[in-house]
């Protein structure tokens, strides 16, 4: 990768496989997306038949983003986001919730996917008083996220760091916390990370995933809600802390008692 914007790029459509399922893909056809294969709607099929809670969760998932978004652009006051693992755009992206918020609110996403950087035409729009940027980096650098990232961002003020659905595609829990530590540790005090992951609560879901996992995608991890919580040490959790996304400051309006689902969720503070 080259810092060269004059450097051609490889066509991103020639490094699509669609002979296998890809997460995002499927991720997109879950939540009524239109950019996905045959492969991924059969691969979202068989795991809705296996467990049709997976639905409910997706759009659960999108729910937390965009109140933890709102939150951090209206309560905490931030004007800088780090979306890292953005996934292909659906309705309301991070930088459309922030900007409405606050529109000179800044935005970097981050994905290493061709798919997604076919599309980030979508992503590239801004309001006249803030920025949206994308780089193709790997989840997996953090200091060469961070790097390229303050080419839009200030790092010396807050931002508000959004992990959303993307650590369970880490191998290993250490490695993943290694990510978050590395991220976080390049942001100042005032920074906040959204996070939200799968979790093994449901032997139903943990089920479903293992055979998702054997199918030759990419493998995803659930992990224990400890371990979720884990990835917050050293921050200042924001109530109600770490809970299901579903029960992560729902809106007033929302009806009847949320209904808890594999996915947990927070937001923290560098202090």
């Amino acid at each position: 990768m080259t810092d060269d914007a004059s450097t051609p790029r490889s066509d991103p459509v020639s490094k699509i496989d669609t002979s296998v399922p890809h997460s995002a893909r499927i991720w997109n056809y879950w939540l009524g997306g239109k950019d996905n294969y045959e492969v991924d709607r059969a691969a979202g099929d068989a795991y809705r038949r296996a467990f049709p809670g997976i639905v409910d969760i997706a759009r659960a998932s999108r729910q937390f983003l965009a109140r933890s978004v709102r939150f951090l652009a209206r309560d905490a006051g931030l004007r800088q986001f780090l979306d890292v693992g953005t996934g292909l755009p659906t309705a309301d992206n991070t930088h459309q919730i922030a900007q409405r918020v606050a529109p000179d609110s800044r935005v970097v996403y981050v994905d290493n996917d061709p798919l997604v950087l076919m599309h980030a035409h979508a992503l590239l729009t801004s309001t006249p008083e803030g920025a949206t940027e994308y780089i193709e980096a790997d989840l997996r650098d953090p200091e060469e996220i961070l790097r390229r990232a303050a080419g839009t961002l200030d790092l010396s003020r807050p931002v508000g760091l959004i992990l959303s659905g993307i650590l369970g595609h880490v191998p290993t829990y250490e490695g993943a916390r290694d990510i978050v530590r590395g991220l976080m540790g390049g942001l100042p005090p005032g920074s906040h990370l959204s996070l939200n992951e799968g979790t093994d609560t449901d032997d139903v879901y943990v089920s479903a995933q293992r055979e998702y996992n054997e199918s030759g995608a990419i493998p995803y991890r659930l992990r224990t809600m400890d371990e979720i919580a884990g990835y917050f040490d050293g921050l200042e959790l924001v109530e109600p802390g770490v809970v299901p996304v579903t029960r992560w400051r729902p809106e007033l309006a929302a009806i009847g008692e949320p209904q808890d689902l594999g996915q947990a969720g927070g937001v923290g503070r560098k202090p």
